[in-house]
Parts: C-alpha cells; structure tokens; sequence
C-alpha cells in the first residue's frame, strides 16, 4: 500500500477529556488507503523536533476524504497540536503499519482498549460485520469515546478508580461479565471466538495469556517509540518468534510489520 507524505488541513479538534484531544483532518489519499489500525506520523513546526510523532488513526470517512485522530498529550509535539485550529496545515505522513485483520461475519469479538489504545478500536467497531463486545478501559470517570463505540457494538467498561462499571482492569471486566446475568436470566458476555486490542504492554500481556487459556485467536497493536515510522531505523523492535527478514535477528520492527500483530507471533 501506497504511503503519502502530505500537508493536510486541519478541520476541526476539540478536547475530549483531560488532556486527550480528538483532530479531524483533511487527508486526501491517506483517507482512501488507509485502514482500521494503521496510523500516521505527524510532524511538528519546530525544526529543532526532526522526528514526527506516530498517531493511531481513530476513524476514517472516505466519502469527505478525512481521518480522525484523538491522541493525549504527551510531550511538547503533542501539546503544538493541540493548539491547532481549522484550517491550519498540518504534515502528515501515511497509512502506516498494518491495520487488523478482516474477521468473519459468523465469528465474534472481544474488541479491547486501554487508555490512549481505545481510539484505533473505533474504526474497526464501525467496520466489522459480525457481532461485537468493546471492552474498554480508563483510569477514571473521563470515558472518552463511550458513546461512539455504543453505535457499533454492546459496551463494557472498566476503570481503575472504580468510578465507572467494573473496578479493575479490562480482564476484570471480562471475567465478571462473564459470570452476570441478565433480566431475561441470560448469561452475560462469553469468551469471543477472536480478541483485537490496543493498549499498554501490561494489559497485552495478559490478554495474550488470556487468549492462550481459552483457545482463542487474538490480534495486538502494540504501543511502542518510533523514530522513522517506516522500519529503516530498527528504533521500535519487540521479539518475535521468527527471524526477521531485515535484521536478522528474532525482532519485529512495530512501525513496518505492525503495529498489529497474531498474539504468538511477538513476545511481551
């Protein structure tokens, strides 16, 4: 797939919850080709700052040639765009990585996000056809992105503080969803035949030992540091059960084979 690097125009952004921001943008043919998982790097103004910031791309509106990102401050290239307005230009490089695979329509998900791993969740709730079940985690009561994945698919929430549905981890959430009732007497959420998340290594870990146990297929974006974000600098490597082709060592390189990967083909 083909990857553009592109001076975009910003369209609109607003804060969503404390310092995570959502940015709509004009991205012509990165909003063609791009897909649910992949992300974009965003270079910054300052000259000084040579290397652009990866950020997941959260929905995609190909009929107006758009994409969203909502990504949380972290450092002085993120808090500049933050102060972007509409109509602002803004370089950005991509799609990038590789998205999610397609899941068949008789299957069911576990679609499954931590903090700043929700947003590239959404599009990938709007797009798959079969039946499912975002669980979703936050430090507290700020749900950013609640109500935009309750169109797509049935919601679980999890927060840390215990301000909002399960006190706990996602993997908590899981497990006493599982163990619920509902009014009519049904069982609540089962194990899905297949798990697609994003999140912080932690949380991955387990998910990958989770789905192991229960003999379901599952698919990780991981969260890394890039340089390059098109795999020449080898700064963003995880292990791998393979050898890699470029390195020749047993590494994955995040930016180039992911960020998305099968469960068993990385080590966490």
């Amino acid at each position: 797939m083909a990857k553009s690097k592109i001076t975009a125009d910003v369209i609109r952004q607003e804060r969503i919850a404390g310092g995570i921001y959502s940015m709509w943008i004009k991205a012509g043919e990165i909003a063609s080709q791009a897909r649910a998982g992949q992300f974009i790097s965003v270079y910054t103004r300052d000259s000084s700052r040579l290397l652009p910031r990866p950020i997941s791309i959260c929905e995609i509106d190909r009929e107006h040639q758009s994409i969203r990102i909502v990504y949380r401050i972290a450092g002085a290239g993120t808090e500049e765009f933050s102060a972007y307005k509409a109509g602002d230009p803004i370089d950005i490089l991509g799609p990038l990585g590789n998205g999610f695979p397609e899941i068949a329509p008789e299957k069911s998900a576990f679609l499954i996000g931590g903090g700043i791993g929700i947003p590239p969740l959404l599009e990938l709730a709007k797009e798959l056809n079969c039946k499912k079940t975002a669980v979703l985690g936050y430090r507290d009561s700020q749900m950013f992105l609640k109500e935009e994945f309750e169109a797509y698919a049935d919601v679980i929430i999890a927060t840390e503080d215990g301000s909002a549905g399960t006190k706990g981890n996602v993997l908590d959430a899981v497990w006493e969803n599982s163990l619920k009732t509902d009014t009519d007497g049904r069982m609540g959420t089962k194990p899905a035949d297949v798990i697609l998340a994003c999140g912080p290594t932690p949380m991955l870990r387990a998910l990958k030992a989770y789905a192991a146990e229960q003999k379901m297929e599952c698919w990780l974006s991981l969260e890394e540091r890039m340089a390059c974000g098109i795999g020449a600098c080898l700064a963003c490597v995880c292990r791998s059960k393979e050898i890699d082709e470029h390195s020749h060592v047993r590494n994955k390189r995040i930016c180039k084979d992911g960020p998305v990967f099968a469960a068993e083909e990385v080590e966490l």
